[in-house]
């Protein structure tokens, strides 16, 4: 594991922190635990620059994770997995443990990065939403970097496949003019896509089934689930330069809308007939 973090430890968590308990956070964290798995041997971050927080809640499981950004490279000070459907209740408590585990205060996080989707539209939300209360208290600048990115760039790959449910993938892929598109793509929308990628990142099973069923031409490349380190490993040429979100303008890359919003448009429109 990089940054000389060691192996990995099952710990306890108790949802009792609060957004707004970082306010009066300077140096000391209470530590609340969470049944999680966090990077043992977590390191005592410096007080100063370069210190970046992960927030990854879009996949069937999450992660936050510390690290120190440097000149050529980041540094991983911790990380804590989040277990899938259980982010409203532990996500704010993981980032307290992990900063507190490392000794830092959140007025010295320089950025934090969030993962913004594709993915669970409950756990996009839900991140963003603590991202954007982590945020505004003290200004912290904060970057959005898309999932099926991270994932393709973690592969080594220009193109990467999501599983989406229903028959569908979230699908990162090249365009006839090169430029780069996401999309929300079923068997018929993979059938009709040109050109075919020929290497194609993936890290489950459905979409790896479904993109080999249309393509079997294609290369899957098999990669882990992207995790919050990843993310901030994507945004550091970006914190580096200085190119933020609008935290104003922040929202999901969704590719799909809500459940509610599907679901709630033929309610809608009978009542709009009756």
């Amino acid at each position: 594991m990089r940054g000389g973090v060691a192996g990995v430890r099952k710990l306890k968590i108790t949802p009792v922190v609060r957004v707004s308990d970082f306010a009066a956070l300077d140096g000391e964290v209470a530590i609340c635990h969470a049944e999680d798995s966090m990077t043992e041997g977590t390191q005592t971050a410096e007080r100063g620059p370069g210190l970046v927080l992960g927030i990854d809640t879009c996949g069937p499981s999450g992660s936050v994770a510390l690290t120190r950004l440097g000149a050529e490279g980041t540094e991983l000070l911790g990380q804590i997995e989040l277990a899938g459907k259980t982010y409203s209740a532990t996500l704010v408590t993981a980032v307290a443990e992990l900063l507190g585990r490392a000794q830092v205060g959140l007025d010295l996080i320089q950025a934090i990065v969030v993962t913004n989707g594709p993915g669970s539209f409950t756990g996009v939300r839900v991140g963003l939403s603590a991202v954007k209360g982590l945020a505004e208290p003290g200004g912290t600048p904060v970057v959005a970097v898309s999932r099926l990115a991270v994932l393709a760039r973690k592969a080594g790959v220009e193109a990467a496949a999501l599983d989406a449910h229903r028959h569908e993938v979230f699908l990162r892929v090249a365009g006839e003019s090169g430029n780069i598109r996401e999309v929300l793509a079923g068997r018929a929308d993979l059938e009709a896509m040109m050109p075919q990628p020929e290497r194609v990142a993936v890290c489950d099973d459905a979409a790896a089934e479904l993109v080999k069923a249309v393509w079997p031409g294609a290369d899957l490349v098999r990669a882990e689930a992207p995790h919050a380190s990843d993310a901030i490993e994507m945004a550091a040429p970006r914190i580096r330069a200085g190119e933020y979100a609008d935290l104003a303008l922040l929202d999901g890359h969704y590719l799909r809308r809500s459940d509610a919003e599907i679901f709630g448009e033929p309610a809608q429109a009978m009542a709009r007939r009756a």
